[in-house]
């Protein structure tokens, strides 16, 4: 196949055809009765005994012959002899005859001579004789042999999903092992030379990050109904490559590798599969965002899927491509399901690709279900993390207006909207508050964002600095601020960036950089000249991420929080305070979550952290 050829994007709907072409897993294994829960039976099972395999009593009462009962009611009762007892499980030991009648249990043999019984509602009992009250038919209160099930009688039809009450059927019809479809058994192999185990300790010099996908995929195969076979990372090489397809398709019915697809000079997988005699390219590249590098194909007779390299490009490929094979093969349903929503923002999209937009879910003040994008790109691996389900967007729509009805799907059926939305800037102590709630979800992205996103109506609270805005504001601090530095750097606050000590910075939009921008600029007013415009310095995410640096030795000072430069055993040199506000959403005051914060706050969370004050009234 060409290069061209090999890079020719196809639709969605041909590279699930592809897939479902490869017929991933097919096989069947007889498992033993008790390990049988889950699965999916393979063949039809049918009944080897009757159920029951005798004349059943339904009801507690007496065992009698229906003749003899004939003209009895409440004003003439018949009087029959009582000649035995019987219970469950136990074997009769005489046949009834005229005139005589068997006390019974629900459940046990009804005797030979008996073919009705009598329930003892209906009955009276003086020692050893019975008065009936009722006259009943032949068949009354009995369950024949064979009633529930016949032998030779389909119990249970091929693609049955095996649940408690069919297993049940199952044990009744004798079937200590049944035959299920395979569990298919899917390597899942990540490529990256900067790829290291979640246990170890991270060089970032080399720019090693933790092995995402792995996990992630091998957990998304389970859930699809799969087996994940556990394979070792392997490096960009085209020799470890090599032998890595080759090991993993002997092993498994399918193999799944993330990473080394995208077209260019890392493109190795998509060329070994196109080059190897033993192997077929089949697609290289679909038409979807994300996920456009995903190279489909076979290794020999096993089928084989590329997906990307971004954790979300790669779950998601899997869970449109991928999952549906694994579910069909070993007979899964599928937990996707439906729900509508209104979109709380707006989505733009340049078209042109079949998108899937990551989205989480919440309750607004009167029960509506909104829908807000969640994708931060996808090199992020909190996309799909913070996220409930996906939006298809057409590769004909460029622009979703914020309020238009969308379907929905969810990654669970049982997903549901957190019960606190939180968004804005990161605090230590609005973030003790909202460890002491139940199913918070907070969405890290700054004071500015957290202003948008208050006024387009999304979040439950929004955490702000500065002056808050219009709402109730459910608590407040005021938190101390200043530079931290190491400790063989002489600070003496702003004058020493000023004067050339290195700065890691806060990023832009989060509370320390508003707070150092503001210093800076009062400064430059004072000395009437552009101090803010003077001082550079490289930028770190998070609130103790400058100082963090600082504490590595990457810069001289950062600014900080007084309770992060206490944590981390640097000096501080304090250039004020700043006020930390959780602002409530219009209309969300009475939902449970908030309800629970507003009572954690009350309690004193958070307050006692050094450099803290709460604000009275809050």
């Amino acid at each position: 196949m060409s290069d061209d050829a090999r890079r020719e994007l196809v639709d969605l709907s041909t590279a699930r055809e592809t897939v479902d072409e490869l017929a991933v897993g097919t096989g069947a294994e007889s498992v033993p009765l008790s390990e049988a829960r889950g699965r999916t039976l393979a063949e039809p099972v049918r009944a080897g005994v009757d159920v029951p395999g005798f004349d059943r009593a339904a009801m507690d009462g007496y065992a009698v012959r229906a003749a003899d009962t004939r003209g009895a009611d409440e004003a003439t009762p018949v009087a029959l002899d009582v000649v035995a007892e019987l219970q469950a499980g136990e074997a009769p030991e005489r046949t009834v005859g005229a005139g005589e009648a068997v006390e019974i249990a629900t459940g046990a043999v009804v005797p030979a001579g008996a073919d009705a019984v009598v329930v003892v509602e209906r009955t009276s009992r003086d020692a050893d004789t019975v008065a009936v009250r009722d006259a009943v038919p032949p068949g009354e209160n009995v369950l024949p042999a064979g009633a529930d099930v016949a032998a030779g009688d389909l119990a249970l039809s091929a693609g049955t999903r095996l649940t408690p009450r069919t297993v049940g059927l199952l044990s009744a019809v004798g079937a200590a092992t049944v035959p299920v479809r395979d569990r298919p058994e899917v390597a899942v192999v990540s490529t990256g030379d900067e790829l290291a185990p979640a246990e170890a300790d991270l060089d970032h010099d080399r720019g090693e990050i933790h092995d995402v996908n792995t996990p992630a995929l091998r957990a998304a195969v389970a859930a699809a109904g799969g087996e994940p076979v556990g394979f070792e990372r392997v490096p960009d090489d085209r020799g470890a490559l090599t032998d890595a397809l080759s090991r993993a398709a002997e092993r498994a019915d399918l193999v799944l590798t993330s990473g080394s697809t995208s077209a260019g000079s890392a493109d190795l997988l998509a060329s070994l599969v196109a080059e190897r005699a033993d192997t077929e390219l089949l697609v290289h590249g679909v038409d979807v965002q994300p996920g456009k590098p995903t190279v489909i194909g076979r290794i020999g007779d096993t089928p084989y899927v590329g997906l990307p390299g971004y954790p979300v490009s790669a779950l998601s490929v899997f869970r449109v491509l991928v999952a549906p094979a694994v579910r069909e093969a070993s007979g899964t349903p599928a937990t996707t399901m439906e729900r509508r929503a209104e979109l709380a923002t707006r989505v733009r999209h340049d078209g042109g690709r079949h998108r899937l937009v990551p989205v989480g879910l919440v309750a607004d003040g009167d029960g509506a279900t909104l829908a807000y994008p969640v994708d931060k790109g996808s090199g992020a691996t909190t996309s799909l993390a913070y996220a409930d389900g996906v939006v298809t967007v057409p590769a004909t729509t460029n622009y979703v207006p914020a309020g238009e009805g969308v379907t929905v799907e969810l990654f669970d059926a049982d997903e549901r909207p957190p019960d606190l939305l939180a968004v804005g800037a990161r605090d230590p102590a609005v973030g003790e508050a909202f460890a002491a709630v139940d199913r918070v979800r907070f969405l890290a992205r700054g004071t500015q964002a957290a202003r948008r996103w208050l006024d387009d109506g999304v979040p439950d609270v929004a955490v702000v600095t500065g002056d808050p805005p219009d709402g109730e504001v459910l608590a407040a601090w005021d938190r101390e601020w200043g530079l931290a530095a190491g400790s063989d750097v002489d600070c003496d606050g702003l004058a020493s960036l000023v004067d050339g000590a290195t700065l890691v910075n806060a990023a832009r939009g989060t509370g320390l950089r508003e707070a150092l921008d503001d210093a800076l600029a009062a400064m430059g007013d004072d000395r009437d000249e552009p101090v803010r415009d003077s001082v550079d310095g490289v930028t770190a995410h998070g609130l103790d991420g400058p100082a963090r640096r600082v504490r590595a030795g990457e810069a001289d000072v950062a600014p900080a929080l007084r309770a992060t430069a206490e944590d981390l055993g640097l000096s501080f040199v304090t250039l004020g305070t700043q006020r930390v506000s959780v602002v409530v959403g219009a209309g969300r005051g009475d939902k449970p979550g908030v309800a629970a914060l507003r009572a954690a706050a009350e309690n004193g969370v958070g307050a006692a952290r050094p450099g803290y004050e709460r604000v009275d009234g809050t």
